[in-house]
């Protein structure tokens, strides 16, 4: 069982460009918690402190059979990427209204929890009226052919 979990409503607020993937420096039962499936990256979001990059928000559920010592849900979580792709991420944020989304968490086929990330700008409220309008007619066009044949 392949453990996916995504950021559906990163698409849709955000024109995603360039996209990377890290990994994260977890904490103890953290990557259980993972592998049951029991994190979110819908609220998440990355940023850089000093020359580092980091991620914020992400929620992971305590394991349940962690004993007494466990981790904070929602706490820092340093994303690991290679010293070119970090250097690249830092120039491109100095652009005004660009920042950086996680789109992806996993299990690796090494079993190691990834995370994409993506280099995204905020879209307008007119532009996520068009992606839902579009999104419509590829689905009733889909229904359509279901119909005829």
């Amino acid at each position: 069982m392949a453990v996916e979990i995504k950021n559906k409503k990163a698409a849709f607020s955000y024109f995603l460009t360039d996209a990377y993937t890290a990994g994260i420096q977890l904490q103890g039962t953290e990557i259980k918690s993972i592998r049951a499936g029991k994190a979110s990256i819908g609220e998440a979001y990355c940023r850089f402190q000093g020359d580092e990059f980091f991620l914020f928000n992400m929620h992971v559920e305590p394991y349940d059979h962690a004993g007494y010592v466990t981790h904070e849900p929602r706490r820092i979580r340093k994303l690991l990427l290679k010293r070119t792709e970090l250097n690249k991420l830092q120039r491109k944020l100095r652009d005004v209204g660009v920042t950086v989304v996680p789109t992806r968490l996993f299990i690796s086929d090494s079993g190691y929890a990834k995370l994409d990330v993506s280099v995204a700008k905020g879209k307008k409220q007119v532009d996520k009226r068009n992606t839902i309008k579009d999104r419509d007619q590829a689905r009733d066009l889909e229904r359509g052919r279901n119909r005829i044949q």
